[in-house]
């Protein structure tokens, strides 16, 4: 299984401290994903809401890591897209999906206004209260999450582990059981759960 994280418009520092996020995850034994499994898609400014370019970079990606490391191209993928980038990755998994490959998961960080639809499971995250509930209007999965107390936008992509917040299960409208989390504890559990599956 591969992970390809698509940022928005922002510097690219604030990736770089996701990724290393993340890698702490996979190093501390906690999913078993490796740093061969993690791209980052390496586009800035507007081409992070191209759909085609994230997948022209998918495709490219995923045929090379076939040529080393075997038949990865039934592998199935999550993305993981944050604020602008949510655009761009959307549409590119769609349309992954359309040319036959599996998407596993889609999480959108921060992806306020954009509507999110397909087919393949669909988590948001938001930096507030009223950024979930509205972006929720126009699509979400079962289970989200919310900063509680409200913290900026940038701050759930520089440093999720320090964003405190609540797992909501969106198709009952509650909290689940232990539903106050860290959004690194909340991504940490969806990561978890599509592992096993």
């Amino acid at each position: 299984m591969s992970i390809i994280i698509c940022p928005g418009i922002h510097e690219s520092n604030l990736t770089e401290s996701f990724k290393v996020g993340l890698l702490d995850m996979v190093s501390n034994g906690e999913i078993a994903y490796n740093a061969a499994n993690i791209l980052i898609y390496p586009g800035k400014d507007v081409m992070v809401l191209s759909a085609f370019h994230i997948l022209q970079f998918l495709r490219v990606s995923v045929a090379h890591r076939r040529y080393h490391l075997g038949d990865q191209l039934k592998s199935p993928i999550i993305f993981i897209s944050f604020s602008a980038g949510v655009v761009g990755a959307i549409g590119a998994a769609c349309l992954w999906q359309l040319l036959g490959g599996r998407v596993k998961a889609f999480i959108a960080i921060d992806g306020w206004g954009v509507p999110l639809q397909g087919n393949f499971p669909i988590h948001r995250m938001s930096h507030d209260y009223f950024t979930h509930w509205s972006s929720c209007l126009l699509g979400s999965g079962q289970n989200n999450f919310y900063a509680q107390p409200a913290v900026d936008h940038l701050s759930m992509w520089k440093s999720p582990e320090t964003v405190q917040g609540w797992w909501v299960d969106s198709s009952i409208g509650i909290f689940p059981p232990k539903g106050h989390l860290t959004a690194s504890e909340f991504l940490l559990m969806l990561l978890k759960r599509y592992e096993a599956n």
